[in-house]
């Protein structure tokens, strides 16, 4: 079943938004906390075109004990973010320097806590997890998910729970997507060295196992090239994160969000073996237990996408 030969009954009228901002594509998304999809996601991204710019990490006070735990010598670090999102992804302000987004105030408000001066670097998603063995950045945030081929890599601070995700234009017949059978025969538009990629990928054979065509995935750098190959009919379906998507949708028409596909745990990501870990991680939970986690998330409107602590390196979820 494919959408991509059928006639386009109108253009995306608020696309140019979406791709002078465009979406962030990179690891995983969030739903609610019972696995349909986060419709408050869905409904703060309605309610304005706005990027929220309410100030929840500013007054932040240190915390010792939390910043004990960091190496002898550690005052400032070097935080990679990959830009080219719309809320709750990375974007920058009307000023055009200035970054803001979901991972953007969770990095700060660490930093906050531990009281280090964090350097900003924007850098291409799929550059920022081989930069770290390097030295290049300290730790990326970028809505990275844990999984298991990454932790053999990399350490993770967990932050938020997230998922992946599908979207298609209206007149598509896909609705909710549970196995990816339903995508044999399509074209399928993802972000380049994203989970989204690596999932497609790795269950490519279940269309030809069932004798069925096999779907083509598409890949692009550039998070607008996504929207504008399904605007165009090259893509049949975008798979991406579940707030990218959710946002996405209520921004322009002729779109619709078909479902949350799959969960993962969202961290800070750091070389192997990093000794930052441990103060990381008591830092996110010195968050949660004083409110501020919660201010993040509303701001911005990804509230199902909470956790209870946070972990280290934990293993992938599964189901």
């Amino acid at each position: 079943m494919s959408t991509s030969a059928r006639p386009r009954r109108r253009i995306f009228m608020p696309f140019a938004l979406i791709t002078s901002a465009t979406l962030l594509l990179t690891a995983c998304g969030s739903g609610d906390s019972n696995g349909t999809g986060g419709s408050g996601t869905a409904q703060a991204a309605a309610g304005s075109d706005k990027i929220p710019t309410t100030d929840v990490v500013s007054s932040i006070p240190k915390d010792e004990t939390a910043a004990k735990l960091l190496p002898s010598g550690v005052s400032s670090l070097t935080v990679a973010i990959s830009v080219g999102g719309t809320p709750p992804g990375t974007t920058y302000l009307d000023d055009g320097k200035t970054l803001t987004g979901q991972d953007v105030d969770f990095a700060d408000a660490v930093g906050k806590v531990l009281g280090i001066r964090l350097k900003h670097e924007a850098a291409g998603f799929e550059a920022i997890l081989p930069a770290l063995d390097s030295g290049k950045y300290d730790f990326g945030a970028s809505n990275f998910g844990v999984t298991d081929e990454r932790r053999r890599t990399i350490d993770f601070v967990t932050y938020v729970n997230d998922g992946q995700g599908f979207a298609a234009r209206d007149d598509s017949k896909l609705g909710k997507v549970t196995d990816l059978r339903q995508l044999c025969g399509l074209n399928v538009a993802t972000g380049a060295g994203t989970t989204f990629e690596a999932t497609l990928e790795d269950g490519k054979s279940v269309c030809t196992d069932a004798g069925k065509k096999a779907y083509k995935v598409q890949t692009y750098s550039e998070p607008g090239a996504i929207w504008s190959s399904l605007q165009q009919g090259r893509s049949d379906v975008v798979m991406s994160t579940i707030n990218g998507l959710r946002y996405a949708v209520a921004h322009q028409e002729g779109v619709k969000f078909l479902s949350e596909y799959h969960r993962l745990d969202v961290g800070f990501a750091f070389k192997k073996g990093t000794k930052l870990a441990p103060a990381f991680q008591a830092a996110v939970n010195k968050l949660i237990a004083d409110g501020t986690y919660d201010k993040i998330l509303k701001k911005w409107g990804t509230t199902g996408s909470a956790i209870e602590k946070s972990q280290i390196s934990p293993p992938e979820l599964k189901g």
